[in-house]
């Protein structure tokens, strides 16, 4: 992210200076439509031509009490003219609609920035559940901000009254009010969200006018709206135009991580000629997969909601055994109750695609919030020997062609695949060039369907090690499947010390030998003094710390991995280049454990569990203390 060239709210009056980007955060209790109200603000910006990337950051209760610290839900969106890549480290402005959404969030805000805060909601018992002894909109304490604090209840309700709703209904407006206000400070169109209004409550006209009523009249409050605090008195709130940004020429739509991985699946499953079966069962923050993929049935997608995380496993066991390509999807915990399916897959070695969307743990943990702690899971977590292809996707852009990737080695292979994303991802948005499919390369799959000369093997293997394809009931082609070890060859089941070595040097040659492509560098030299080296969803926070540390001339490098296991044939020798490696990870240090195992180069880790992702300055921090 590049810092706004201009203030906010220039002096001179009927300014609108341009900046060059610009992080919003909208906060407030998990029933006040936060996350709605963020999702709009991004349509519309992204109907603007900006870039942009957003963090939802919501409770884990369904419904925590209301007007408390740990029910506070929060989105936050950074957008500019210029290449976004994360979702800003300090707001430059914090909507808080209650006292407890002020306090969880008003540090983070930059100073000089400006808090809006709805006056209407701070009395006496929503300050005591915020822990707040004093009103700090009275107090002085927000001195080193520009304070917008107005009654947006008692606004909202004027606004909506002509409808004749009722107190509790008409209150639900209020996060359309604060929209307005939003599109009109950031020159936003109203229209994209009228008509998304009109969509919505299509069956309720009174509802839809009631909250176009509110959106505009928040839209007319900005021109009338004064801000104080921070020593610079009443000042009139001047809106702030960000110029689109230069982009390539094509179709763009807003995707999130969720929706972007389950388009690739699609169009790895129509690459490789194959229907897909979609067994799954609800985990935040993975469940959005299931929701997208029900809604593609006409791509020969079949989703199935099992009663549990193993049944879901084992179905889409069955589907690929059925010469279909079996998908399921989870997070750490449901990760867990797969992982004898996941050997059984490997034993039986079918096609297989698992998405495990991390976050915080052990056990429950953190639900919705992001955390990468699953890398040993993925890696390491069976029962026996039991190696397969892991890969992971470093923005909700990328899951797309992440997801294409997994199909390919799955089918080629003939092996379990697991997708690595996380909940940071998973929820995010941003703009994606919608691709031209006719640039990728289809890897149709063969199945078996006839006795070869010499009769049939069903652990044949081709020059890449992988077995035959068949569907059961093929003529002549009938075979055992199991989880009990196979014989070389004939598949019988044959435990004896001799195969059950032969098998599993097989299966891990097999996996070792899977070709992915060559290590390239993100950004800086391919050699040098020091290498950021990261991997997932740290890509955004570790190629703008380095951008911005080779403006400084220093000598730094970013290199992020897809493909953890197995790793590139090169990234042994390319991390050599360097004197110094550091890996920022969302846990306690796993991939740098595992660079140094595979590579044995001295990686220092730059660790972060808070369940948020990792801020720029961060990982500059850390830069400037490696360099010395």
């Amino acid at each position: 992210m590049v810092a706004a060239t201009h203030t906010l709210f220039p002096e001179e009056p009927d300014a609108t200076l341009p900046a060059e980007s610009v992080v919003v955060r909208f906060a407030g209790d998990s029933g006040d439509g936060m996350q709605l109200t963020g999702g709009q603000f991004t349509l519309s910006t992204a109907l603007s031509g900006n870039d942009l990337a957003t963090f939802p950051d919501f409770p884990a209760e369904i419904r925590a009490p209301q007007g408390t610290l740990f029910g506070v839900s929060a989105f936050q969106i950074n957008f500019g003219s210029t290449e976004i890549e994360t979702a800003g480290d300090a707001p430059d402005v914090l909507i808080a609609m209650n006292p407890a959404a002020l306090k969880t969030n008003i540090d983070q805000l930059k100073p000089g920035g400006l808090v809006i805060a709805d006056e209407g909601e701070f009395g006496d018992r929503n300050l005591a559940k915020a822990k707040y002894e004093a009103n700090p909109l009275k107090d002085g304490s927000l001195a080193k901000w520009q304070l917008l604090a107005f009654d947006i209840s008692a606004l909202t309700l004027e606004s909506v009254k002509p409808f004749g709703l009722g107190n509790k209904e008409a209150l639900r407006c209020k996060n359309m009010w604060t929209l307005g206000l939003a599109l009109w400070m950031f020159d936003r169109r109203r229209q994209p969200i009228i008509d998304w209004l009109k969509t919505k409550f299509a069956k309720n006209e009174v509802l839809a006018e009631a909250n176009i009523a509110a959106l505009n009249a928040g839209h007319a409050y900005g021109e009338t709206a004064e801000i104080g605090g921070g020593g610079l008195g009443a000042h009139r709130l001047r809106q702030q135009h960000v110029d689109p940004a230069e982009v390539e020429p094509g179709l763009y739509r807003t995707v999130t991580g969720a929706e972007a991985i389950s388009l690739g699946l699609v169009a790895g499953a129509q690459l490789a000629d194959l229907p897909m079966f979609f067994g799954g069962y609800p985990i935040t923050p993975a469940s959005a997969i299931l929701h997208h993929l029900a809604r593609l049935k006409e791509f020969h997608v079949t989703t199935f909601q099992a009663e549990d995380e193993i049944a879901a496993i084992a179905s889409a066991i069955g589907a690929s055994y059925a010469g279909q390509l079996g998908v399921t999807s989870s997070s750490g915990p449901g990760i867990a109750l797969k992982g004898e399916a996941m050997g059984l897959a490997i034993m039986t070695e079918l096609p297989l695609i698992i998405i495990n969307s991390q976050r915080g743990g052990p056990s429950t943990g953190l639900p919705t919030k992001t955390e990468q702690s699953d890398l040993y899971q993925a890696v390491y977590g069976r029962n026996g020997d039991a190696p397969m292809p892991v890969i992971s996707a470093r923005s909700a852009a990328d899951c797309f062609d992440v997801a294409i990737e997994a199909v390919r080695i799955a089918t080629q292979y003939m092996t379990p695949v697991m997708v690595l994303t996380d909940g940071y991802i998973a929820n995010a948005a941003e703009p994606w060039k919608v691709p031209d499919m006719s640039t990728y390369a289809p890897f149709p799959v063969t199945f078996l369907d006839h006795v070869p000369e010499g009769g049939f093997l069903p652990y044949a293997r081709d020059e890449k090690l992988a077995r035959p394809w068949v569907k059961p009931g093929t003529p002549g082609l009938l075979h055992r499947i199991g989880g009990i070890e196979k014989a070389q060859g004939t598949g019988n089941i044959d435990y004896s010390a001799a195969n059950h070595q032969a098998m599993t040097d097989t299966r891990q040659n097999k996996v070792l030998g899977v070709k992915v492509p060559d290590q390239d560098v993100s950004l800086g030299a391919t050699s040098g003094k020091l290498a950021v080296v990261g991997w997932g969803s740290t890509y955004g926070p570790i190629h703008q710390a380095v951008r911005r540390a080779l403006r400084r001339d220093q000598d730094v490098a970013h290199i992020h991995i897809r493909h953890i296991w197995p790793m590139p044939a090169n990234l042994g020798d390319l991390l050599k280049g360097y004197d110094k490696i550091l890996v920022p990870e969302m846990n306690t240090g796993q991939l740098k454990t595992l660079l140094r195992d595979q590579f044995l180069v001295d990686a220092k880790p730059l660790n972060k569990v808070s369940g948020q992702p990792f801020r720029i300055f961060e990982i500059e921090e850390a830069i400037d203390a490696m360099l010395g």
